[in-house]
């Protein structure tokens, strides 16, 4: 088997075979995209995102990601946490659930919302009744953001949190370091890279997040009109270049936020 895979006609072949399946199954994608935004011209292309509906629906997108992440980072580090230091009846069911929102269609994830808090629902109810409204509103979209992004920042944290020497902490105890001063000189640095790379994941994730947004979405312009909505409508009203225009400039913002994380990995991994 040893001899078979070091046979160099083999592996030339084994590595086209996956360059081939690289360049059908994303770039060549991509480039269709990028392609059809300036198929019509770079003038049609500055009048499609500068639409009113189209860049207020990217703006939207934007805040509403950035908020996801920012709860996510702060309780995913928590549930890392508490995960990787507690032991206590039902940890590793919930550890598994963890993974549950990639395992789950998205459009699973936005009915699971609706049917949660929505109108007819009797936590949707109580949320009315107080002057509140959280489905077909920002709320909601923001709800569907964080659990489709839920697993990033943990699954990235705990590796982090168990590769952590406890005689570091022990050391700074003994020198008379309390809790929250060791936390934050040992244990934050430690955790931070996954709480960057995880976060970023997320924020990606939830610019792009369709199925479960479209469902708890009001899907008003300027209000609750995120991008994925907007160039699935631009597709149904057969405006395919409309809809690609917004698409690169979330493929853009995507493909910066992982060139990013590589480049902080290398970073880690040189220091």
């Amino acid at each position: 088997m040893n001899s078979l895979l070091r046979h160099k006609g083999w592996t030339w072949g084994f590595r086209s075979t996956i360059l081939l399946y690289f360049v059908v199954l994303i770039v060549l994608p991509i480039l269709g995209v990028y392609y059809n935004s300036f198929s019509l011209g770079f003038g049609n292309f500055i009048e499609s995102i500068s639409d009113p509906i189209a860049w207020k629906s990217v703006l939207l997108t934007l805040k509403l990601a950035i908020i996801a992440t920012v709860i996510n980072v702060f309780l995913g580090t928590m549930i890392a946490w508490v995960l990787i230091r507690y032991k206590f009846p039902g940890k590793a069911l919930l550890n598994s659930l963890v993974d549950l929102p990639f395992a789950l269609p998205t459009a699973v994830g936005g009915l699971m919302i609706l049917l949660l808090l929505g109108p007819g629902s009797l936590i949707g109810g109580i949320v009315e009744a107080l002057g509140f409204e959280i489905v077909f509103h920002q709320p909601a979209i923001v709800i569907a953001m964080i659990f489709v992004t839920f697993p990033f920042v943990i699954r990235a944290v705990q590796p982090l949190l168990e590769e952590l020497d406890p005689s570091e902490e022990e050391a700074a105890y003994t020198m008379g370091a309390k809790g929250g001063r060791v936390f934050l000189r040992v244990i934050l640095p430690s955790m931070a890279p996954g709480m960057i790379g995880g976060g970023m994941l997320a924020f990606s994730r939830a610019l792009a997040e369709f199925g479960a947004v479209v469902l708890v979405a009001g899907n008003i312009p300027g209000r609750t009109l995120v991008s994925s909505v907007f160039i699935f409508g631009e597709v149904e009203s057969d405006n395919p270049v409309g809809a690609a225009a917004v698409s690169i400039i979330l493929l853009t913002l995507s493909f910066a936020i992982l060139w990013l994380i590589n480049m902080l990995q290398m970073r880690g991994r040189r220091s």
